[in-house]
């Protein structure tokens, strides 16, 4: 399998614009056009007029950098004729930040360091300022980590005296973006959320979208995929409104990789192709490289290796002649997955070893994980398994310390097979089990859903916001068509005409927005209901085959036939039921039987009653399946820890005023006892579903559907009551 170590890398596209933008925001605030003017009506060839051609070039360069080069020239050549000290220095930092933005670090150092000379003759302190923080950001592009944060720290230090918060804000969100490239993610959050605070009282957008897009980075890295699809969209609104090539770029970078997490291959390689088109544009090496790589991580997937390797090797080569050492470490590491897959162990543990050893001189600790499980990965294929087992543990420790989990689950299912070889099954088991939680973790049924309603969210604003422009557009034409046919009665009614058309043409475009607005809502809610109805299956094989694998290991022979026997029968009746909206509740009933004979195989000290009002047609009812037995699989695992005899759990059906309810009882320790002494971070998977499930019920049945839990102390009783009013409809034999 090939890891994906897209997360590190998208830092330093982030910073290559954001940072420079930041460090002369003032000049941002005033409009380009106002600049223009002003340009236009200074003709004095002095020192005022060199400063407004600063100002325009660094208002522009990060959307159109042609026309910035061409104020450079223009300043530049002017400062030269009247010897201003300043504004060369001006002009060297700005041919800089264009240098260090297609990563010719070496040109853009050049640059720096004499505009640094000149700042410190002329004793000017904020010049300084802004050289500190581009050299500190030329540092950290090329992962000298230590470097950066010296010229970093002189900067925050300096603006935080004189309160700039212009450029504190680029100052904490660079330091923000070496935590995290080091797995220090709660001060890089806690950076990124001062910056984005700071910026909001400042008014300055670009440094939102920014701050925003390396938040949701950190939480697509911890597997927290909902949180960060929502985080992207916004910085992606947010970059195109601001036209921010680089920064559009990056982002669309970081949502293909996303979707190739979550298995959407074509919607991932879509995002890939138009990241890359915007980063030729911008001649950004260090995002082309990336981009490669990612199409390379593609390829795998599609087991086209030929067209991987090829990616790879030239996003290498870039990489390279960059002296990107970040990337560089990212290519090795995937090639050396690339040959894990060929089964050439040798190569592979060679590009392994060397990506390694960058990482360690880098401190990139989450590509160290990876490349440690890689190892062990390459070992465990050749059957050494006492060093398969040690890079594993520690790429999972490594991992778990700075909280990501896409490592963590490949580790512990390779050491879960691992020592079911050696025959230390109950480390086996261990590992088995918490491989299990963490895949459920990644991408449960609440992300799907949330994805699902967030790119809905995304696409209907965005057209809304279309359809303003069109409106302004249209309307723009409108008064000026008015304008021109003020000569005569004849071109006034034919303006009329005009605006009245273009009135219902844009009434016909709202209209027709609200209605399929209004449809992709009621498709959103079938297509979750269907995930939701779909999760239960694989939640329940998980539990069965656990138990079925604690028999076997066991030798509990006979017993563990028995159950094979029981859990197939029930697993096609559930498999069956899962398929279909409704079914039958005679059905649903015989599942649950099914479900309950199995259990007595496992749990002897079980007894269970299911009682049916004789009211009940079961074979005329026809409810949504799976809701019961969550239930009572819930009771099963919780509801008896501290019992060891007289464990009793009733399920009652009656029909009262047209409600079908059905009570499930158990003589256990109660929801409260229970609650108090288990981690309430781990709840239910079922339960939640169920819970959801009965909330979009009720809106499709059109009747009401609950479910109440309680303690049964409240009742002068023992145990937990679990009280549900099942949706249902009725059909004729």
């Amino acid at each position: 399998m090939l890891f994906n170590h897209f997360i590190s890398v998208l830092k330093i596209i982030l910073t290559v614009s954001f940072t420079f933008i930041v460090q002369f925001m003032h000049s941002q605030n005033t409009k380009i056009d106002s600049l223009e003017i002003a340009l236009q009506n200074h003709k004095l060839k002095d020192t005022a007029r060199v400063d407004i051609l600063y100002h325009l070039a660094f208002a522009t360069f990060h959307t159109d950098e042609e026309l910035a080069n061409k104020y450079v020239k223009e300043a530049e050549k002017l400062s030269n004729s009247l010897n201003y000290l300043e504004g060369k220095a001006d002009v060297f930092q700005i041919k800089g930040i264009i240098e260090s933005r297609k990563s010719n670090y070496k040109i853009s150092y050049h640059y720096f360091f004499q505009a640094l000379d000149i700042y410190t003759k002329l004793k000017k302190e904020k010049g300084i300022n802004s050289i500190n923080n581009a050299i500190g950001t030329n540092y950290y592009k090329q992962a000298l980590y230590k470097e950066a944060l010296i010229y970093y720290n002189k900067s925050i230090a300096y603006n935080e005296k004189i309160n700039n918060k212009f450029d504190l804000i680029a100052g904490l969100y660079n330091t923000g973006n070496i935590y995290a490239e080091t797995g220090e993610y709660e001060k890089a959050i806690t950076n990124y959320n001062k910056v984005i605070k700071l910026s909001k009282e400042v008014n300055h957008n670009l440094a939102i979208t920014y701050a925003t897009n390396s938040l949701a980075i950190i939480y697509s890295s911890q597997g927290n995929y909902t949180k960060a699809i929502s985080l992207y969209k916004n910085a992606l609104y947010r970059s195109e409104i601001e036209k921010d090539t680089l920064s559009i770029a990056s982002t669309l970078t970081s949502l293909g990789n996303l979707y190739r997490k979550t298995g959407e291959i074509e919607k991932a390689i879509s995002f890939f192709n138009k990241s890359l088109k915007y980063s030729n544009d911008s001649d950004s090496k260090a995002l082309i490289a990336t981009n490669k790589t990612n199409l390379g991580n593609i390829y795998i997937d599609l087991k086209k290796y030929d067209l991987a390797n090829q990616y790879y090797q030239e996003a290498l080569k870039i990489s390279r002649s960059i002296n990107d050492k970040k990337e560089e470490s990212i290519c090795l590491s995937n090639l050396g997955s690339l040959y894990l897959e060929l089964n050439q162990i040798k190569e592979a543990q060679k590009d392994f070893l060397e990506s390694i050893n960058l990482c360690k001189e880098i401190d990139n600790k989450e590509q160290l994980s990876y490349n440690y499980i890689g190892l062990g990965e390459s070992f465990f294929k050749v059957a050494n398994y006492n060093e398969s087992i040690k890079f594993l543990e520690l790429g999972k420790s490594l991992a778990n310390q700075i909280n990501i989990l896409e490592p963590q689950k490949k580790a512990t299912e390779l050491l879960s097979e691992i020592y079911k070889i050696k025959g230390n099954y109950k480390k086996a088991f261990e590992n088995h089990e918490m491989f299990k939680k963490i895949s459920d973790s990644l991408l449960n049924e609440e992300n799907i859903k949330k994805i699902a309603s967030i790119e809905y969210e995304f696409k209907y604003k965005k057209e809304l916001n279309d359809a303003a422009e069109r409106e302004t557009k249209l309307t723009e034409t409108v008064e000026t068509t008015s304008k021109d046919l003020e000569k005569s009665q004849r071109n006034l009614l034919l303006g009329i005409i005009t605006f009245l058309a273009v009135a219902m043409v844009l009434g016909s475009i709202i209209f027709y927005l609200k209605l399929r607005n209004s449809k992709a809502k009621t498709q959103n809610i079938i297509t979750e209901q269907k995930l939701l109805r779909t999760q239960m299956t694989p939640h329940f094989i998980f539990n069965s085959l656990s138990v079925l694998q604690g028999m076997i290991l066991n030798s509990e022979e006979n017993k563990s036939v028995s159950y094979l026997s029981k859990f197939s029968k029930l697993l096609r009746i559930t498999l069956e039921n899962s398929r279909d909206k409704t079914v039958l509740l005679s059905q649903e009933l015989e599942a649950v039987e099914n479900y309950l004979s199995l259990q007595n195989i496992e749990n002897e000290k079980i007894t269970f009653q299911l009682y049916v009002d004789d009211a009940i047609e079961t074979n005329t009812i026809k409810v949504p399946p799976m809701l019961i037995q969550p239930f009572v699989e819930n009771a099963i695992e919780h509801a008896f820890k501290n019992q060891k005899d007289n464990c009793v759990i009733e399920i009652k059906l009656t029909l009262v005023d047209t409600k079908l309810i059905c009570v499930i009882l158990d003589n256990g320790m109660g929801i409260d006892s229970s609650e108090r002494n288990s981690n309430q971070n781990k709840k239910s998977l079922a339960t939640k579903i169920t819970k959801e499930r009965l909330d979009y019920l009720s809106k499709d049945f059109k009747m009401d559907a609950s479910i109440a839990i309680e303690d049964r102390t409240k009742y002068n009783a023992q145990g937990t009551q679990v009280t549900i009013q099942i949706p249902y409809s009725t059909t004729e034999l």
